[in-house]
């Protein structure tokens, strides 16, 4: 059984659509898309996602081996499709030890970036891009800048925008973060995908979200 959907910018319990309205309802944030994180990782998952994502649906390429894909998630329903995506990678860290990394790709104001990150959100916020990029990265064929956000829980947190919408990608724990300067690229799963190049793992908690607070 799938999991409940949470509200996409604090992990609240939502209200279904009824009689008085056709959205979901959050008791802080009101009309929000619900937030669902697939049970499995798998490619059934990842088509699943795929077929509802009216945003895009990142994977990344040049990783070290030993990095699998831990799972997916994605705010919205079968009515309005997919407006946020999560992708979750999980390998090894050039450092040492495990690492994790999460691409959300999110239209502005859904809060699911920022939520992730520990940010109160919804969007990175006023002049976030107001100095040089920290990194840039190739997505989808394009060089695209990629500027830092202070962030806590251990976390390297990079946003920039990638085919009209937010990119964020979120690495633990920190030090993990020099991942951004190897030669790493994104690639849009809606644009096609060979399953022979896919790897999956165990689903990642980190999915979920950070605990709701207050």
């Amino acid at each position: 059984m799938r999991p409940e959907p949470t509200c996409p910018r604090c992990g609240g319990e939502l209200r279904a659509p009824g009689l008085w309205s056709s959205a979901w309802q959050c008791g802080h944030h009101g009309s929000v898309p619900p937030y669902s994180v697939l049970t499995h990782a798998g490619v059934e998952a990842l088509e699943h996602v795929v077929n509802l994502a009216k945003v895009p649906v990142w994977m990344p390429h040049g990783l070290s081996p030993g990095w699998v894909c831990s799972g997916f998630g994605y705010a919205g329903d079968d009515r309005d499709g997919a407006r946020a995506t999560v992708t979750s990678m999980t390998g090894p860290s050039p450092l040492g030890g495990a690492a994790e990394i999460l691409l959300i790709a999110e239209e502005p104001g859904i809060g699911l970036g920022a939520r992730h990150a520990g940010l109160p959100g919804p969007d990175p916020g006023e002049g976030f891009d107001a100095g040089p990029p920290d990194a840039k990265v190739e997505v989808a064929g394009h060089p695209t800048a990629l500027w830092s956000l202070p962030v806590e829980d251990d976390c390297a947190a990079f946003v920039g925008e990638a085919k009209g919408q937010w990119l964020w990608t979120l690495i633990w724990p920190a030090a993990a973060g020099v991942l951004m300067y190897d030669e790493v690229s994104h690639a849009d799963l809606r644009d096609g995908y060979l399953e022979a190049e896919l790897a999956f793992g165990s689903l990642s908690p980190r999915l979920a979200g950070p605990p709701v607070t207050g």
